[in-house]
């Protein structure tokens, strides 16, 4: 398969919007509903997206020798071996039952990554924030904001209500797909097939610098022992924990592996960096392996590491090496939003937020 050379990136790629301070500020304020709502209900803070983890990982990434020039940069510019954390997560900003089935989450921690830092980036690390899903499910901060404030609205009601509904939604979406039709904005109200986290696919869904070029994000399982579990459902009818039971069951067996992939952008038009809802085809720009991630068997939810990573870290996109800059109008939406709900929950629970380093804890 030919196809065309990366584009290179130059700040031209970005076009900033007349609204975006006017938007980020009302979405501070929705994420302060959000925030202060369910820090209320639960008397300890959470996230105001992704609040209710599943799965707290601690693996090893390396990353590939012998990649081509375009993908040797930023984190991927040598060959070698990284501590990680991987949490798994559901996309909503309180913590539901598991029968109330909303797109997955997989934010990705690398540690003690070297190179000049985005502005405002604390210590040595680089996150990835992906979802299980190709596409965005709206095109501006604006529009996003509109969903969010619909969704901050129902924020600790109607959990009963929001099961029925759920299970409505996802019978809904099953039909839409048997049609060839896929529908993100129906899946993120809770029309979501409700699968192993373990065996999906994840994706940054917007674009990030990639060094020289532009490029989207992907992990995918690709030991048998995941794959095996791709699409298979979740029976949480009955356990409002399922999903972080079952995995816990799993992981307790598991050598899992996954690829970190990369596909770089190769025409502006057919994969804009401003349009998130626009999905980069594979045929025309496909996805490459820069590194694998490989997690041993473990408790994926043993109390010390749920404590260090749930609790005393934060995942921000803006987190990480000038190198990897996020771009367009999403990502430059979540940089204050992110920070704003991770200074919330520090003061909220008393429990200072920081980044970790595998050389100073000796790991």
């Amino acid at each position: 398969m030919v196809v065309a050379p990366p584009v290179r990136f130059s700040s031209s790629v970005e076009r900033v919007l007349p609204d975006e301070a006017e938007t980020i500020a009302k979405l501070n304020e929705t994420f302060d509903t959000i925030l202060e709502t369910t820090a209320k209900d639960y008397g300890h803070a959470v996230r105001s997206v992704h609040a209710k983890a599943h799965g707290i990982l601690e693996g090893t990434m390396r990353i590939e020798s012998g990649l081509p020039p375009e993908l040797t940069q930023g984190l991927f510019a040598k060959p070698g071996e990284h501590k990680v954390f991987m949490r798994i997560s559901t996309n909503a900003g309180d913590i539901l039952p598991d029968a109330i089935s909303l797109p997955r989450g997989l934010a990705l921690k690398v540690l003690d990554v070297e190179g000049e830092r985005l502005p405002g980036a604390e210590g040595t690390t680089q996150d990835f924030i992906m979802v299980n899903g190709p596409v965005f499910q709206a095109k501006t901060a604006a529009d996003f904001h509109g969903n969010l404030k619909m969704l901050a609205g129902t924020t600790d009601k109607l959990e009963g209500t929001k099961t029925v509904m759920s299970s409505v939604l996802r019978g809904v979406n099953k039909a839409l797909e048997a049609v060839g039709v896929e529908s993100p904005k129906l899946q993120s109200l809770g029309g979501a097939p409700n699968v192993d986290p373990l065996g999906e696919t994840y994706y940054s869904v917007t674009p990030f610098r990639y060094g020289d070029y532009i490029a989207k994000f992907s992990i995918a399982p690709v030991s048998q022992d995941l794959t095996e579990l791709t699409g298979r459902e979740i029976d949480a009818s009955e356990n409002e924990n399922a999903i972080r039971d079952t995995i816990r069951a799993e992981m307790q067996g598991i050598r899992g592996r996954w690829e970190l992939r990369v596909q770089l952008c190769r025409d502006l038009e057919k994969q804009p960096v401003e349009d998130p809802m626009v999905e980069w085809k594979e045929d025309e720009a496909p996805f490459q392996t820069v590194a694998t991630i490989t997690v041993e068997p473990q408790d994926s939810w043993a109390p010390e590491r749920v404590q260090a990573v749930n609790e005393e870290m934060r995942f921000g996109i803006w987190t990480g090496l000038a190198a990897h800059q996020p771009l367009g109008n999403i990502n430059r939406a979540r940089k204050s939003p992110y920070k704003h709900s991770a200074e919330f929950r520090e003061r909220f629970n008393g429990c200072p937020i920081h980044e970790p380093s595998a050389r100073k804890i000796g790991a």
